[in-house]
Formats: structure tokens, sequence, C-alpha cells
């Protein structure tokens, strides 16, 4: 691979793997409400946050960071505009005071926020309308979890983001560049000082929310039940991956590093890999290869997928950790696609109904399929191409899941949705 390419890899890696403080949609209007608040030079009045389907959904049962168990949209833009510290992005809650959590209590048992279904072709889309006395702000946020692209105050636009059409969504660096053999080229020989800088804090924070979630204070202790009823490795990697979403999504104040704007996705891209390496005393530079080839497989899928869906992302970041502990087994580039080709031929399929501690039990059910895929590929087995989905190259397959996902379940977004919110069908 020559150095531009190279370089673009890194930069795909630095946009994407970033530190996030709770589930990322709640936390993305909390970085919205802090920015109006900001803007606004006061403690909101009132407040309505506009916010797309897919964000309503991902908001709805998820308990907003540092919030004493507030759930959903109306307290995660309270608590950003009360005690959120905007210049900490996805960490935006980490330093939420006991008062200003007091303050920003009796503001949601005040009901001064309102929400709203926004009305909008994208996935990723809302606004914040902070007012306090004769002044108002709106802080718009669209595709990416902290892509600010618009600040009004009061009528006046202040703030305008100048999107590059070359780019993807506009800001991050073009992903047609994104092919396995690519990625396979880039985790294999890329100098391995510069893949430890990127994946050290994800093995650190990744790691140490799955042990915080193991600890079974978190939603139904999915990880001390498996471990509990199976002491094979497998179920340890499984555990470890599904404890960490269960600790996160219901209200762990640890940080994760996300992966294509979502911590389960991130969780998911790296846990199995690690504990995997661990179990089979692999260490030092093979596991950041492997970690540089499954966070950059789970990067590959999401570009055709989209950053929220009705498709379940743990299916695609588990399918990445399969082909990546394939890598790590000693398989070969045929084994790793073969790995995937099997997970994405089992589990394409497995709905998102929003952002919850069931999360833990998807991402379980995802890796059971990736390991299985693991096992055939080891075996040199695999589905064969044009059976069902399943196209004529890996390339041609993930392209072809990512179409499934993007066009053919719009509606089965929708009608989770309604279902969500006890509308009638």
């Amino acid at each position: 691979m020559d150095n531009t390419l190279t370089e673009k890899f890194f930069a795909i890696l630095h946009e994407e793997l970033v530190p996030a403080l709770g589930c990322t949609e709640p936390i993305a209007i909390a970085l919205a409400a802090a920015k109006a608040r900001d803007v606004l030079g006061k403690i909101p009045e009132k407040m309505v946050a506009e916010c797309s389907g897919n964000l309503i959904k991902n908001v709805k049962c998820v308990n907003v960071p540092n919030a004493e168990g507030l759930i959903g949209i109306e307290a995660s833009a309270i608590v950003g505009a009360v005690g959120g510290d905007f210049s900490k992005g996805m960490e935006v809650l980490s330093g939420v005071t006991h008062e200003q959590l007091a303050l920003a209590k009796k503001l949601y048992a005040a009901h001064i926020c309102r929400v709203e279904l926004l009305d909008t072709p994208l996935n990723l889309h809302l606004i914040i309308r902070a007012s306090a006395g004769e002044d108002e702000v709106e802080v718009e946020i669209r595709n990416l979890h902290d892509n600010i692209t618009s600040i009004r105050k009061n009528g006046g636009e202040i703030y305008s983001a100048k999107e590059n059409d070359g780019l993807y969504y506009g800001v991050l660096t073009d992903r047609s560049i994104l092919t396995f053999d690519r990625i396979y080229d880039f985790a294999v020989n890329t100098p391995i000082e510069r893949l430890r800088e990127v994946f050290t804090p994800q093995i650190e924070d990744n790691i140490r929310i799955a042990e915080e979630g193991l600890t079974g204070k978190y939603g139904v202790g999915i990880g001390t039940s498996l471990i509990a009823n199976d002491k094979s490795s497998a179920a340890k990697i499984k555990a470890y991956a599904a404890s960490a979403s269960e600790a996160r999504m219901s209200g762990c104040t640890l940080p994760v590093i996300t992966n294509s704007g979502s911590g389960n996705q991130g969780i998911a891209a790296s846990i199995p890999v690690i504990v995997y390496a661990r179990e089979h005393g692999i260490t030092g530079d093979k596991l950041y290869r492997a970690l540089a080839l499954s966070n950059l497989l789970t990067i590959y899928q999401k570009t055709f997928i989209g950053r929220l869906s009705a498709f379940c992302g743990a299916v695609s970041a588990a399918a990445a950790s399969g082909g990546a502990i394939t890598y790590l087994a000693g398989g070969d580039l045929s084994q790793i696609k073969m790995t995937l080709v099997n997970a994405l031929a089992n589990v394409s399929g497995i709905v998102c109904d929003g952002a919850k501690a069931s999360c833990g039990a998807k991402i379980s059910a995802a890796l059971d399929a990736a390991l299985t895929g693991h096992y055939l590929a080891m075996d040199r087995k695999f589905y064969q191409p044009h059976t069902g989905i399943l196209q004529s190259d890996i390339d041609e397959t993930i392209s072809a899941v990512g179409r499934m996902a993007m066009e053919g379940m719009r509606d089965t977004d929708k009608v989770i949705l309604k279902i969500m919110l006890g509308e009638s069908l």
C-alpha cells in the first residue's frame, strides 16, 4: 500500500475510533444542548428537541450517563444544557456535578423540554431549540453524532458548516478507497508502532467497561449468566462483549472507544478479538494487527449501511471480529473472507429496535454466528456465492448487505418506531 492510502486509512481510524461516555445518540442530543446553552449564555427556560425517527428509537429506552437513572430525549437535552461541557465532545456529560444534576432533575420534572418528530430523510438528524427570556438559540446536527451543521441565535445565522462533496458525509475521509484486500494489506503491513498508538486506548477502555459489566450490577447480568453456564473460551468472548454493552446501556459512566458512531459496534469490533488473544496466549504485534483488521472491516461494512438503520450494527462488528479471530488463529486471507461470508449468510437480518440493555444479547447472538463462521472457515468451508444474498466475492456481498439494510429495511424501521411509540399500524 502506498503512503497516500496508508495515511487515508489512519485518517479513517482517527475519525471513527472516538471515545464516548454513554450511548452515542443521547450524547449527541446532550452535545447539541450544551452548545445551545453556551451560545444562549444562560440555562434555558424552555427547550424543544426535534429528532429523526432513528434518533428517537435509539434514545427512548437508554439511560443517560451521570444522570442517576434518567432516561430519554428530554433528560439528555436538559442534563446536557445544565451540566454538559461541549469542549469534551462525545464525553460531554463526564463532568456533571451533583448540583447541576439536582437542577437538571428539577427542570426535567417541570417538563421544560418538548420532543417532536423531525420530518427529515436523514436517519441521524436533530435540532435543539433553547430559549430564555427574549433569546432563542437553535443548534442542528446532521449525519454524524457530533457534526453541528448550523447555529442560529434570535433568527440570525451565526454558523453554517461548509461541506465538501468529495468526502464521506461531506466531512470525513472518502470511504471509496476501502476494499477487503486493501484493509488486509494495511492491517498486516503497517508499522506496528502506529497501530499501537491507535488501538491501545481501545484495549484499555473497552476491556475496563467489560469487567465492570461482569460485576452483574447492570441489566439482567448477561455476562455472569453466560460464564456460569459455559466455561468455554467462546462463552467468555460473548460474555465480555455483552457485559460491556449492557453496562453502557444501563448508565455506566466509563467511556468506550466507539466505531462508526456506535459504542456497541466499538465493543463488538474489539473485545472479542482481545479476549480471544488473551485466551490463546497471543500478545504483542499480532493483536494490534487483528484490531486494525476488525475495526476497518466494521467501518467498511457500515459505510454501505449508514450510521443508523433497522439493521443491527452488532452484526457487522461481530462478523469483522470473527474475521480478525480467524487471522489470530493463523487463517489466511481467503479464510478471513470465508468467515465474514459465513457470518453474514447467517445473521444478516437482526433488527435494531433501539438502544437498550438487550443490545448485549444481540451482540452475543451475532458473535455466536461469527464464531460459527470462523470454525467453518478454519476447515475451509463456506457458503456458496449466489445463495441468498451472497455475491460472487466478499466486496460485492458487503455491498449487497448494505443495500438490503439501507434500502430494503426502510419500511421496517418505520414500523419498529411506530411499535415503540405505541402508534397503531
